[in-house]
């Protein structure tokens, strides 16, 4: 029988219902959350990251992220579902929006399934990597010698086997003019096993710079094992960065951004960005006023060391980078 790796038997065994959810963390359920369908973003939650909530806590930080609303289905002219316009920018898996980088849409897997996700609408079906493709994608980056870095997104390119992350980086290194590929990714936050020691000899046996950048909101999301298998990336060489979305309710406050950038750095990771939320469709109740969100990054500049202020950024739709609010 073939082995199956422990973070896939996490993924198999993960929580997809509402009602068990609830009962895990022994709270009543009430009607402002729903259960979502198979077809409308799903429920997905491992319960490695259900045991870092608070039983009987309607208001956790990590539960709220998971938690659906019956404020999803509230459409706002505000809001898209497509808010950075990424759809018109993309083919056959590569988003071309940055002057010297491309971002490549490795998979639609993802260890987990939070609710302000910007791509929880994206059509992955038309615009994903597909590997038999690889070869025109490498002649199109061979003819394009600003092109410095890849992004390998998704879903979250962590989703793909060894073998698959192994074999994508031999054909890109393969470009002559390409120095980094930077992976984004919530898995050694979410499941932190699946930094496994194959996973990190991948990673290592490249000449182009390998940049992790964790997607992490909260203090709590980082146990004693997400920071082991964080400091075991950092000791292998690998540069760490990591992106937070500003959420209401959940770490929009000085406390929680201090002891978010406290608990990365101590894990080997640099805060990097935090950004205002993406104008998502049925995300309302996650924004924060870009006035309290400069005003946070402020008070969090005279609190801390500069090296912990994350840059608080907006991306903009057409811009050819991040665009810095403080």
């Amino acid at each position: 029988m073939e082995k199956i790796d422990n973070w896939k038997l996490s993924i198999k065994d993960a929580v997809r219902n509402l009602d068990d959810l609830l009962e895990i963390l022994e709270i009543e359920k009430t009607d402002l959350w729903i259960n979502p369908t198979k077809n409308n973003f799903p429920i997905l939650v491992p319960k490695s990251f259900i045991s870092r909530m608070k039983k009987g806590d309607p208001e956790d930080p990590l539960l709220l992220q998971v938690l659906p609303s019956s404020e999803e289905n509230t459409i706002s002219p505000n809001l898209s579902d497509d808010p950075l316009n990424e759809c018109s920018l993309s083919s056959k898996g590569i988003i071309k929006k940055y002057s010297s980088r491309d971002l490549l849409i490795t998979t639609q897997a993802c260890p987990i399934h939070c609710r302000y996700c910007f791509r929880k609408n994206y059509p992955y079906q038309e615009n994903h990597f597909i590997d038999h493709q690889s070869q025109e994608m490498i002649n199109d980056l061979q003819s394009r010698k600003e092109i410095k870095e890849i992004i390998l997104s998704g879903g979250d390119p962590l989703s793909l086997s060894n073998e698959k992350i192994s074999s994508l980086i031999n054909k890109l290194e393969k470009i002559e003019h390409l120095l980094t590929i930077r992976i984004h990714t919530r898995y050694p936050i979410i499941i932190p096993e699946r930094v496994d020691d194959e996973l990190i000899k991948v990673l290592k046996l490249t000449r182009l710079n390998i940049i992790i950048v964790t997607h992490c909101n909260h203090a709590n999301e980082i146990d004693k094992k997400v920071h082991n298998k964080l400091l075991s990336l950092k000791e292998s060489g690998l540069t760490l960065l990591n992106q937070s979305v500003l959420l209401k309710n959940i770490n929009d406050s000085i406390g929680s951004l201090k002891d978010l950038s406290y608990t990365l750095f101590n894990a080997g990771v640099l805060p990097y960005y935090l950004h205002q939320m993406d104008a998502i469709n049925g995300s309302a109740r996650f924004m924060v006023d870009e006035k309290k969100a400069i005003n946070l990054i402020e008070q969090l500049k005279s609190q801390v060391s500069g090296y912990l202020v994350p840059k608080l950024v907006k991306e903009i739709p057409g811009e050819l980078s991040k665009t810095s609010l403080a």
